[in-house]
């Protein structure tokens, strides 16, 4: 089994809820453990929260008011990516240490780091930006009507 979906997104806050309901969606009507489904749903949340705060280009003739969120299912494992037009990261990927609990802010990359199985964050090749990808190995409902086999 394979889904994937693509969304083209304004830098706005309406559109994190947006893109959370979709995967969680997706992922409920395929059959993936609850848990699980949180943790990504979490993950991306942070991601595109983001890309809404960060992801803006203002160099003049760029475009700063859009981010795609990709997912993907398929098989065992799920792939989400969040890329954006932001100015990126000054020497290449970040470095993520654990944020106080009581922070606003600086929590969104530790977070997705814990809840996902594999994370790659780091500057987009050619034209600038962000993006955010990670991955976590699926678990299904007994249920599960799509479930991989």
């Amino acid at each position: 089994m394979s889904i994937w979906w693509s969304l083209h997104l304004r830098r706005e806050a309406a559109s994190v809820p947006l893109a959370r309901r979709l995967l969680l969606g997706t992922m409920e009507t395929a059959g993936v453990d609850p848990d699980v489904s949180y943790d990504l749903g979490v993950a991306l949340s942070e991601a595109c929260a983001n890309a809404v705060e960060h992801g803006g280009d203002t160099a003049p003739g760029r475009s700063s008011e859009a981010y795609r969120v990709t997912a993907y299912l398929d098989g065992e494992k799920c792939r989400i990516e969040v890329t954006d037009s932001g100015p990126g990261f000054a020497g290449g990927t970040p470095t993520t240490r654990p944020a106080r609990t009581d922070a606003e802010h600086g929590r969104g990359l530790c977070l997705i780091r814990e809840l996902a199985d594999h994370v790659h964050i780091g500057d987009k090749p050619g034209r600038g930006g962000t993006v955010v990808s990670f991955d976590k190995i699926l678990k299904w409902r007994e249920d599960a009507p799509l479930i991989a086999v």
